[in-house]
């Protein structure tokens, strides 16, 4: 009985650790997706510039549609967010009068900007107290 218990008690363990995961990742992706649209940047995918509603648009439908393609938001980016599933040709972003860049780069780029914006803010003074 005992031993159930603590199967039981660890499958829960488990499952609570990849629900944690999945409400990070996606958190992440749509800030990435939220970020494409704040930005009034042009998205170029197959040579056709799109504005950031319908960039945003697009690439939800591809993450509704293509959820066996990623587990994190890297995967995210490099698998659905950074070229066409029909020509494999590579996405584009192009922000004001900046040269556009590979939408890979970008999206990693704000990846990186968010994940350093919510670590937490910890202190030598923080660590010293944490005995």
């Amino acid at each position: 009985m005992k031993r159930i218990f603590l199967s039981l008690l660890f499958g829960f363990a488990l499952m609570t650790a990849a629900h944690a995961d999945d409400a990070e990742m996606n958190a992440e992706i749509d800030y990435l997706l939220d970020t494409v649209v704040t930005s009034s940047c042009t998205f170029i995918r197959n040579g056709k510039e799109h504005g950031p509603e319908a960039a945003k648009d697009h690439l939800n439908m591809k993450r509704r549609r293509g959820k066996k393609y990623f587990s994190n938001a890297e995967e995210f980016i490099e698998n659905l967010a950074s070229s066409s599933s029909w020509s494999g040709k590579p996405y584009h972003i192009r922000c004001g009068d900046e040269e556009q860049q590979l939408a890979k780069e970008w999206f990693s780029a704000v990846l990186g900007q968010y994940r350093a914006q919510s670590a937490p803010d910890v202190t030598g003074a923080e660590l010293a107290g944490a005995d």
